[in-house]
């Protein structure tokens, strides 16, 4: 049996990097990763407590140069060898990056406009960018032996193209980053609260929300709830959001922070 598989290694301020790949039954045939902010240490024990490995994916893509993003991106460039796929902007900025630019060059591969061969024949991804304040940040739209899988991880805003990828996608990634009121209320300094909520910052669990009943269609089977802040979000809040716009076949989970998520069997296909 075919199977596509995902999994979150961690998610959010602490870290962010995530599997997704093609399953024959229990075995990995190819899969790349998404983002490179935990350690090479704890990348082999969390893909391990799922019989996976290094050899299981074939390539990096990098959403924007911040560092609970990149943390160890230089680490997998030296010791793991694995092809860094960026765009042109991000690449250049990370070429100049103090945590990346020594390590970055040997792996760097730039993503042209449209559709990239990420592991030829099988994993295709194309960017689209989203409001954030970093140098450039995208998200993905990801296809798996014909399966469509769209992940944006830090998105001050939505924007049109990822409305129109989302459609079309059987699993979407998105950010549920705060409860308005929590953040409010909460510890952060008022100048830090402003540029969460600046429309490039962070995605609020109502924006998701909002986006979320835009986006539904009749093929979309699961919704992964990303970037929850620890101090101004909870997942039962960020969950319960967007539970009531959609339809209850879907699939709802909100990742989490500081832990591996399962590995989530998202379809599976033919014999």
């Amino acid at each position: 049996m075919k199977a596509i598989k995902f999994k979150s290694l961690s998610s959010g301020s602490c870290g962010n990097c995530y599997f997704i790949g093609i399953f024959s039954d229990t075995r990995c045939e190819c899969g790349i990763l998404i983002d490179a902010g935990i350690s090479p240490r704890r990348l082999k024990k969390e893909l391990a407590a799922d019989g996976l490995g290094y050899d299981d994916f074939g390539g990096i893509l990098i959403t924007h140069d911040h560092y609970d993003h990149i943390r160890a991106l230089g680490s997998y460039c030296k010791h793991l060898h694995k092809p860094v796929w960026t765009t042109g902007a991000l690449g250049r900025a990370l070429c100049s990056h103090r945590i990346t630019g020594e390590q970055l060059p040997s792996c760097r591969r730039t993503l042209g406009q449209g559709w990239n061969d990420i592991v030829p024949g099988r994993i295709r991804a194309r960017y689209f960018q989203v409001p954030h304040d970093a140098a450039q940040t995208v998200g993905y739209a990801i296809i798996l032996d014909g399966y469509r899988f769209v992940i944006m991880t830090d998105i001050g805003a939505m924007t049109k193209e990822a409305l129109d990828l989302s459609r079309q996608a059987e699993t979407v990634v998105i950010e549920s980053n705060y409860d308005l009121g929590m953040l409010r209320a909460g510890p952060y300094p008022k100048e830090l609260q402003d540029r969460i909520c600046s429309g490039h910052g962070h995605l609020s669990n109502d924006e998701c929300a909002a986006a979320i009943r835009e986006f539904a269609h009749p093929g979309l089977r699961n919704v992964f709830l990303c970037h929850l802040s620890e101090h101004n979000n909870t997942p039962a809040l960020a969950h319960d959001c967007s539970r009531a716009v959609l339809d209850p076949s879907v699939r709802l989970v909100p990742l989490p922070r500081q832990s591996a998520s399962p590995l989530f069997n998202l379809e599976i296909s033919g014999q």
